[in-house]
């Protein structure tokens, strides 16, 4: 997956925008004012932190070398995911997805109606 491909992806969940509250290199995507993804779209290897179950985030992480706890964030929920090819597109959409879908549901009520 490419810089542009992560971009295009975050940005095309139902009330996801980008901020970049760390400076111009880092893209922080957000839903209800919380992050759900932080990636710096120009560096290399590409890289994207997602929020994650617990447990599941130990599953891949002992599955994929290319999933590690989260970089400069709450290790228990985040992951950060080397976009290096070996994981397939399809589970890196999956993994974005999921990320969204967890910090929707901890959203306030009204901002969660607010996004069907």
């Amino acid at each position: 997956m490419t810089a542009r491909a992560l971009r295009k992806l975050c940005l095309s969940f139902r009330g996801a925008v980008e901020e970049f509250p760390f400076g111009p290199e880092t893209s922080v995507f957000k839903v209800g004012g919380k992050m759900f993804a932080l990636s710096g779209l120009e560096r290399r290897p590409l890289q994207v932190s997602l929020k994650c179950e617990p447990d599941l985030g130990d599953q891949l992480r002992l599955a994929h070398d290319a999933i590690n706890p989260g970089y400069h964030l709450n290790k228990r929920h985040w992951n950060t995911v080397t976009l290096d090819g070996s994981l397939p597109d399809r589970m890196v959409r999956d993994l974005v997805e999921d990320s969204y879908d967890l910090v929707v549901e901890a959203l306030p009520r009204a901002k969660r109606a607010a996004l069907r």
